[in-house]
């Protein structure tokens, strides 16, 4: 949906907005982007929720139902192992936890606030569950995940996963004249440090990428940002400053925005001129939370089969081939769905053993 108020000539940093739907829209170098808001109930003692499941297509069931979903989960909610290849996940999870294992040996439990960043490469297989562990409240689940796509030279990476703890993801706050505040969470992209982007804001550097990762490139201008505006708050999005950027604004939770001086209702994906600075105003009925995704464009083509991303169909057709052949180094674990246990602790496990926690 085009922007019909805009004219081809409007100094406007508005390109068009849309209404959200689901999947998000994305721009390359994105593939994808879902965001997954669950109001489960508290817990059973067997990691599942203490509800009943009937009228739930179980296996298949993304039906809402009650402000929550099973997905491919049976006991527990969530998705049980499937593969990748050719792409990476940036898994953002903002409420509750999640239970990672893979066919590398890996296992990790994640959440309130942490990223794992996951390079499939030439090809894993993964489990994403979502254990509740409260049986006395509820357990509330909120992520988001984005598919990244790779240039044709890393498709056959070898598979990376990065922990992004919450402890260590920078972090700044911004209060305006009237005494609104934004905050922001620098996932991915420098911010700052010079004039021309954020005249005000000292320069911030994200955590590395994966090696192999898009975000990992000279001049990628990758950049993935959330941000959360206190009612009535007002803040200027610096521009990129790399060339050929595309940038794309998700306004997910809030009734009213004012973006660039126009009016917009939520939730929207806005695309935006990534050149230019634009300002934000928040209504006055809540707080407002974006989530920014901008890079400079990958620009092959795009073949695509469910969770492989290839340039072409004829290696779409050798990665099916391979995946009946290896299983991707085939599962590991006696459990399709695992859970790691009823305590809370977060932590990651990597394939060489190493064992990572959050602030160590």
């Amino acid at each position: 949906m085009s922007d019909s108020n805009e004219s081809s000539s409007s100094p406007s940093p508005i390109v068009q907005v849309q209404p959200l739907g689901f999947p998000w829209q994305t721009l390359d170098p994105f593939l994808f982007c879902v965001y997954h808001d669950d109001a489960y109930p508290k817990a059973n003692g067997r990691m599942g929720p203490e509800a009943s499941l009937a009228g739930r297509q179980i296996g298949q069931d993304f039906s809402r139902k009650d402000g929550w979903s099973m997905y491919h989960g049976e006991t527990v909610p969530g998705f049980p192992s499937h593969p990748h290849r050719g792409f990476e996940t940036v898994t953002i999870v903002r409420k509750g936890l999640i239970d990672h294992s893979d066919s590398l040996g890996a296992t990790a439990r994640f959440g309130g606030g942490d990223v794992q960043w996951l390079t499939a490469g030439k090809g894993i297989v993964h489990s994403e569950m979502f254990p509740l562990l409260d049986a006395t409240a509820p357990n509330p689940l909120e992520l988001f995940q984005i598919w990244l796509n790779l240039p044709a030279k890393n498709k056959m990476a070898e598979p990376h996963f990065t922990m992004f703890w919450s402890e260590a993801i920078p972090r700044f706050a911004s209060d305006d004249a009237q005494g609104g505040r934004t905050e922001v969470a620098v996932i991915a992209g420098r911010f700052g440090g010079d004039d021309a982007q954020a005249p005000a804001q000292a320069a911030i550097d994200p955590l590395a990428p994966p090696p192999d990762s898009w975000a990992a490139q000279a001049g990628a201008d990758l950049a993935i940002w959330t941000l959360r505006m206190t009612p009535g708050a007002r803040w200027t999005l610096p521009p990129a400053t790399g060339e050929g950027t595309r940038r794309m604004l998700y306004f997910f939770k809030g009734a009213t925005a004012q973006v660039a001086g126009r009016r917009v209702d939520g939730p929207a994906a806005i695309e935006l001129r990534a050149d230019a600075a634009v300002e934000l105003c928040n209504g006055p009925e809540g707080d407002g939370e974006f989530l920014l995704m901008q890079g400079r464009p990958i620009g092959e083509p795009v073949a695509q089969y469910g969770p492989f991303v290839m340039n072409t169909q004829a290696e779409i057709s050798q990665t099916m081939a391979d995946y009946r052949r290896t299983q991707f180094g085939g599962w590991p674990w006696t459990d399709p769905a695992p859970v790691h246990g009823a305590e809370a602790a977060r932590f990651a496990r990597h394939p060489d053993g190493r064992e990572e926690v959050p602030g160590a």
